[in-house]
């Protein structure tokens, strides 16, 4: 029987996940894949413009795509491995520097097509035999799992408290392009009140592209994105010094807010939050997926080791999922928000200290590898 028509003949699910982003669409494929009948609802948010969002993925959800059956099917210039990262304080001289040969690992990252990994989770979502897409309405499951993102009104109906702390910033992305090759290199500057971050990758044109992550005030950022092309490539220029090669832009430009929020509760009788619906942090660490993926994991371990007796919707079980869900959440942002504050300062005392760090920490590879093994595993 092809999938679609096992899918028509689908009533009642185990499981209800709402939110057909990258992270609803692999918790419904991780679920499944346990034999759990899973109801999908919505649609992947579609960005007004041209989308350039581009994930910093880490190897454990590359390893959850892997699992999923998602990452092979990819275009290979869809993903790009960071091998190297370079990172620059405000003083000359301040710098850090990450490698995926010291830390033992494949890459650091991996660099990848937002609009192509939702294309092809749809895609395996189409052909995943207990895996139901629905429209809006009520669907009867034992558990709900929200994945609707930031502004999920389900979250709202259920009166779970986000408190949003808002930057004053917004993020500036775009696709460039360079006239040196990118030899997998990530370069991040960190310089009061910017942090603006190069992510190597292979589109449009292979070896020579970047994905541009500019985190600016707000003001700055309703500048940046008014000039025309020629003077913001000027800007790029100043604000990179050339180390990435002559930088160009290749197509538009997006911008959106920053903020830091976490729901409180995650989970209660027959519910339960993921992704961005129960947490944002800062892009700076480009840690936001890989906090829904991590939840998608520690959620999919939970249900699959329940006791046989006990419901999918039972509170004590989904109490495990948010325990071992509440320290990486808690410390990735407060890691984000605190270097931010660190780095936005101008007080002499603590840009002297800021760009000191950023050296003492290079001379010491230990606490390096720390700081590197937290990001791949959160």
């Amino acid at each position: 029987m092809h999938p679609a028509a096992y899918n028509r003949s689908m009533k009642r699910v185990d499981v209800c996940v709402r939110g057909a982003g990258a992270v609803g669409s692999c918790l419904a494929l991780a679920l499944a894949r346990q034999g759990l009948s899973v109801a999908l609802q919505g649609a992947a948010a579609k960005p007004a413009r041209e989308d350039v969002r581009a994930y910093a993925l880490n190897g454990a959800s590359v390893q959850l795509l892997r699992e999923l059956k998602v990452w092979e099917a990819l275009p290979a210039d869809a993903r790009t491995a960071v091998y190297d990262m370079h990172v620059e304080g405000d003083a000359a001289g301040s710098a850090l520097d990450f490698s995926a040969w010291s830390q033992g690992v494949e890459a650091l990252a991996w660099i990848v097509d937002a609009a192509e990994l939702e294309r092809v989770l749809a895609a395996a979502v189409s052909f995943a035999p207990h895996v139901q897409s629905v429209g809006e309405g009520e669907v009867e499951a034992p558990l709900l799992a929200l994945a609707e993102g930031k502004a999920s009104s389900t979250r709202e109906k259920l009166g779970v408290a986000m408190p949003v702390q808002r930057y004053g910033q917004s993020a500036v992305a775009a696709r460039l392009q360079s006239d040196l090759a990118h030899a997998g290199v990530a370069r991040q500057w960190f310089r009061s009140p910017d942090v603006l971050a190069l992510l190597p990758f292979d589109r449009p044109l292979p070896s020579m592209s970047y994905g541009l992550v500019w985190s600016v005030p707000q003001a700055r950022a309703d500048a940046l994105m008014a000039m025309d092309a020629g003077t913001f490539e000027l800007a790029l220029a100043d604000a990179t010094g050339g180390a990435a090669g002559t930088l160009r832009l290749c197509g538009e430009r997006a911008v959106w807010p920053l903020t830091l929020a976490r729901a409180e509760p995650v989970c209660g009788p027959g519910w339960v939050l993921l992704g961005d619906a129960a947490h944002v942090v800062h892009p700076l660490a480009g840690q936001g997926l890989n906090l829904g993926l991590g939840d998608v994991r520690a959620l999919a371990r939970v249900i699959a080791a329940r006791e046989p007796w006990r419901g999918l919707g039972d509170e004590k079980l989904l109490q495990r999922y948010a325990r071992q869900r509440a320290m990486p959440t808690l410390a990735m942002g407060q890691l984000t928000d605190g270097l931010l504050h660190l780095f936005a300062s101008d007080v002499p005392v603590l840009r002297e200290l800021r760009n000191r760090g950023l050296n003492l920490v290079n001379g010491l590879p230990p606490l390096k590898r720390l700081l590197a093994s937290f990001a791949l595993e959160s």
